[in-house]
């Protein structure tokens, strides 16, 4: 019999533990539409904040062999032009996560209540960009106190699953997984892209994003996130995203072993091509036959036994 790629989280049913990860690709119905067809198991839509947002001055993505960089800062619709964009989901054949932003708790509760619908299978308040001003780690959203506030305020509106999606750059992530948890956080994403760093082009006497730094994403930051993962495990009862690098089967092995029940994928997308999810889902498919894995349950947290 084969391995069973099937994960159900936070009562989500997935035919796979792959999740798009927020940000890439997510900008319109049809681009979800796309992803979903090239084997994910959950789509993510990019972040919406209440007002339309032009994001940073380009370039805003830098890659350097396995190593990516971005401050996109943000960019989208504002909250009319993604209710318009993104109606009608029942036409993509698997769970819808929201992203929703703010630069305070008020603000995040007024997009959970005037955004979501239950077209959504779940919403995901990422509180760890590293890039942006006044949202993330630039807005103070990485304490225990600030997650806090935001998921209370999320939840008192939000009437599917709330996904926390925090920051590696934190210096106890536990301790604001436990914040989220006990606000009534449904499950927790770690890790959003890190940093922010800086790369300068030596010639031109300048960095080499528009907005200054970015932040670090790729299989360069794979291993932190592993680790955030497993402490993450070991903190809360809530199910874990484990989110950062993950571009081979093995890659999302190991996350699942260290904790996490699905797994978000970002910039694999860019290193393997759209049709990554698949690719990683058959690489994982052998992975789990050869060392004789009859479900993805069997893997999830091994190494904390």
């Amino acid at each position: 019999m084969s391995p069973d790629l099937s994960v159900n989280i936070c009562k989500i049913k997935m035919k796979n533990p792959l999740v798009l990860a927020s940000g890439i690709l997510g900008v319109t119905k049809a681009s979800l539409k796309h992803v979903a067809g090239n084997g994910a198991g959950a789509v993510t839509i990019k972040s919406v904040s209440r007002e339309r947002r032009e994001g940073h001055n380009p370039p805003i993505i830098l890659t350097e062999g396995e190593v990516m960089m971005n401050a996109v800062g943000y960019s989208n619709p504002g909250l009319a032009g993604a209710k318009k964009e993104f109606s009608g989901l029942d036409e993509i054949p698997v769970p819808v996560i929201a992203s929703i932003i703010g630069e305070d708790a008020a603000q995040f509760g007024y997009m959970a209540r005037n955004f979501l619908t239950g077209e959504f299978s779940a919403v995901e308040i990422p509180l760890s960009c590293p890039h942006t001003p006044g949202f993330g780690i630039l807005g103070g959203h990485g304490t225990p106190e600030a997650t806090r506030d935001i998921t209370k305020a999320v939840k008192r509106h939000a009437k599917m699953p709330v996904i926390v999606k925090l920051s590696a750059n934190v210096q106890a992530i536990g301790e604001v997984a436990k914040a989220a948890e006990k606000a009534g956080a449904d499950a927790i994403n770690v890790t959003n892209a890190i940093g922010p760093g800086m790369v300068i082009d030596v010639r031109a006497k300048r960095p080499v994003l528009g907005f200054g730094f970015g932040g670090l994403s790729g299989p360069p930051i794979r291993p932190v996130a592993v680790r955030c993962v497993y402490d993450v495990y070991e903190s809360v009862r809530i199910p874990v995203i484990g989110t950062g690098g993950v571009t081979t089967g093995e890659a999302a092995a190991e996350m699942l072993m260290a904790g996490a029940s699905a797994v978000g994928v970002g910039s694999g997308v860019y290193y393997r091509g759209i049709d990554v999810f698949k690719k990683i889902s058959d690489e994982l498919l052998g992975f789990m036959r050869e060392e004789g894995y009859s479900g993805i349950k069997d893997m999830v947290g091994i190494v904390h036994d």
